[in-house]
């Protein structure tokens, strides 16, 4: 799904509120994931999950084509752990077809 399509479902949902403010609310809640990842937070979503940030080392590698050995600095990666109602949903669609989650 593209960030359009989320925001086109929002308005349609809420259409009290103008485009504008349902972008801007999007670009806030974004911007605070990233904050909260550099900071070292987790970010729980009840029944959604929750995102955390892993490192992975830093260590020397291989290309394969050259068998040139080469440094790799530390890096961060995201991990997302599914939330149990999200989980159940997931699972529990073969049965129904209502996807609309908003």
């Amino acid at each position: 799904m593209l960030k359009s399509e989320i925001l086109e479902k929002l308005h349609n949902r809420h259409q009290n509120l103008e485009t504008n403010d349902i972008e801007t609310v999007f670009k806030i809640f974004i911007k605070k994931l990233i904050t909260s990842l550099k900071n070292d937070s987790n970010i729980e979503i009840r029944g959604f999950g929750t995102i955390s940030k892993k490192v992975s080392k830093e260590k020397f590698v291989r290309n394969p084509r050259t068998n040139e050995r080469l440094y790799k600095k530390q890096t961060y990666k995201l991990h997302f752990k599914i939330g149990k109602s999200l989980h159940k949903k997931l699972n529990s669609s073969i049965n129904s077809n209502n996807t609309d989650v908003f």
